[in-house]
């Protein structure tokens, strides 16, 4: 699933707001980590995450390794801030970031 332009601005819009969730710290991808990363994308679909490096590389990383392993879609990085989306097939309307915005 490919996002169009059209899509990513409007994402970027809502996840202007939004705080970070995860923050991936310096143990890297760890279980509990992946767990909290798919209650989050669960619960609100969009989401941004806070890769708490130095190493534009290893941010860089971690981001990918993130999308790949949770089926998400990479919205926008902007330095240690990534906002990833993964929809849901039940979203909750009073904890889904898309459809509250959308109201």
């Amino acid at each position: 699933m490919s996002l169009s332009p059209e899509q990513r601005r409007e994402y970027r819009a809502i996840a202007h707001n939004l705080k970070p969730v995860i923050i991936v710290g310096d143990k890297g991808l760890s279980e509990g980590l992946q767990e909290e990363l798919e209650r989050a994308l669960n619960d609100h679909e969009l989401i941004k995450i806070k890769v708490a490096s130095q190493d534009r590389e290893t941010r860089h990383e971690a981001i990918t390794a993130l999308c790949e392993s949770s089926g998400a879609e990479l919205v926008q990085t902007i330095g240690k801030i990534a906002v990833i989306l993964r929809r849901a097939k039940k979203p909750n309307p009073k904890l889904s970031n898309l459809l509250r915005h959308k109201h």
